[in-house]
């Protein structure tokens, strides 16, 4: 819709940020060319891509099961297909990874679902490899020690995990700083996103501005110091797009930088 993706980013200061499409058919050679002109542009380069896929999409907990990700099994193949297709794009763009929502991953390894999942993650992850890229996992549909397991047990050398603290609160799987000691060294990217944990069993807890909500901001970044962490952070406020959302932005990039250097 803008004549430059990058210029509002660029305005609010920022060098880097996620693109995200969950339109695949969208991803064509000009498109790429399109991006790699206005990044050369602007200054602004993206470190990710963020790779939707097509079907229903449900963000809770009755429907969500049954059609997020690589989980159910009546969506599972086309999307491999169009996560291979959101790769082939983020090489052109030299994006250094794409990153999506798998789904629920079954925590118990005996669900009849769970190889299959894995068998689909794997497939994706190893045409990425091919790439040069790396495949990162969104965190919050699954416990972190889930996605430790899969990463073991895929164990390809590229999968990693682009943090998001506030979803492992929404989604009821964990709590952000415990989650560094489970998978703490595949953290390869952050969201830097603030949220509160469910009120109610079929819906997810509240987003909320980064700071307000239970996160914990001042800990979790002391304990990336700690691990080495030297990915980028990615503010993601989810609401309207407007000056709220331009204020509560630009609010979290100075508390950040405050909270990293304490």
């Amino acid at each position: 819709r803008q004549d430059c993706i990058f210029d509002r980013v660029q305005s609010l200061g920022f060098e880097t940020c996620h693109l995200s499409t969950w339109r695949t058919e969208i991803l064509s050679d000009k498109l790429a060319e399109k991006v790699i002109a206005q990044s050369a542009k602007t200054g602004v380069y993206p470190c990710a891509f963020w790779a939707g896929y097509s079907g229903p999409i449900y963000w809770n907990f009755t429907e969500g099961p049954k059609t997020l990700g690589l989980v159910p099994p009546e969506f599972r193949f086309q999307r491999i297909n169009e996560l291979k297709k959101a790769a082939d794009f983020a090489k052109k763009i030299s994006c250094k990874a794409i990153i999506t929502h798998c789904g629920f991953i079954p925590e118990n390894i005996t669900d009849p679902e769970y190889k299959g999942t894995i068998i689909a993650i794997a497939d994706v992850a190893k045409h990425c490899k091919n790439l040069g890229i790396e495949f990162w996992f969104e965190t919050g549909q699954e416990t972190p020690v889930v996605l430790l397991r899969v990463i073991e047990e895929i164990n390809t050398g590229n999968l990693g995990i682009n943090l998001d603290p506030a979803n492992l609160l929404m989604y009821g799987k964990g709590n952000p700083l415990d989650s560094l000691e489970v998978f703490g060294k595949y953290v390869k990217n952050l969201h830097v996103k603030d949220g509160m944990t469910p009120t109610d069993g079929q819906k997810l807890g509240k987003e909320v501005q980064v700071g307000t909500g239970m996160v914990q901001f001042p800990k979790l970044m002391k304990r990336l110091k700690e691990i080495n962490y030297s990915g980028e952070f990615i503010i993601e406020r989810e609401i309207a797009e407007g000056e709220e959302q331009k204020r509560d932005i630009l609010e979290t990039a100075a508390n950040l930088k405050k909270w990293w250097n304490a």
